[in-house]
């Protein structure tokens, strides 16, 4: 079981609104199964891990760390051709 839980993840990703009463950027399960889907195949393509000790961790564990940790972050629906943007340059 990877840690930590999508429901950890989905605070913490959501914990970044600026407004009260914005949207949440992540909804639901999904988006963020989506999201650390594609960071791990970005990993597997060769972008460099941004969290110390990624060696002998799987690409999906290394994504789920990167989220939780916020050196990564989910662009809402506004932008359709980023998803994730790592730290301040779009992927």
């Amino acid at each position: 079981m990877i840690h930590p839980s999508y429901v950890e993840l989905m605070q913490v990703v959501n914990s970044d609104q600026t407004e009260i009463g914005e949207e949440p950027v992540v909804n639901s399960r999904y988006s963020i199964v989506i999201a650390t889907a594609k960071r791990a195949r970005q990993i597997i393509g060769g972008y460099e891990a941004m969290v110390p000790k990624a060696a002998g961790k799987k690409p999906l564990s290394v994504a789920v760390q990167e989220l939780y940790e916020g050196k990564v972050k989910i662009v809402g629906d506004d932008d359709p051709d980023a998803e994730i943007t790592q730290e301040h340059s779009e992927i």
